[in-house]
Parts: C-alpha cells; structure tokens; sequence
C-alpha cells in the first residue's frame, strides 16, 4: 500500500528529526569501539567509511523522501 503525500511527508520528518540523530549517535559509538578495539585507522579509510554511513542512511528511505519537496499532487489546482 503506498503511503499518501502527507503521511510521506510526516514520516520523512519524523525520520529526520528522530531517525537521524538516532543514527548518527550510533554511526560514531561503532566507530569509537572500532577505534578502541583496532586502533585508529588511517586517514583516508575513516573518512571513506563516515562517508559510507552518511549515505547508507538514506537508501532505505528513498521512496519516503522521494517528492516531499513539491507541490501536493492530490490538492485541488486553482481555477487560472
């Protein structure tokens, strides 16, 4: 079942207000055990996987995301 233009945009703010931070704090807790357990890891690797996680994030929610920006498609248009 698709979700309507409103409840997408509910979710994706819920996701974004919620969600994010949420995995952001999980994101750098894994990466300080992983620097704890193995050493800090060279320059390059750490930022490729930071880089990896900031977009990982938001593949899930691509049809949440996807026309929240725009016009609500189902609003009646006003007489020209």
């Amino acid at each position: 079942m698709a979700l309507s233009y409103r409840a997408r945009r509910r979710w994706a703010l819920v996701i974004l207000l919620v969600g994010l931070p949420l995995y952001i704090v999980a994101a750098v807790t894994i990466m300080d055990v992983l620097r704890d357990r193995f050493g800090r890891p060279i320059w390059w690797l750490e930022i490729l996987v930071f880089v990896a996680l900031g977009i990982i994030w938001a593949l899930p929610f691509r049809s949440v995301f996807k026309g929240v920006g725009r016009d609500d498609p189902d609003a009646p248009r006003p007489p020209k």
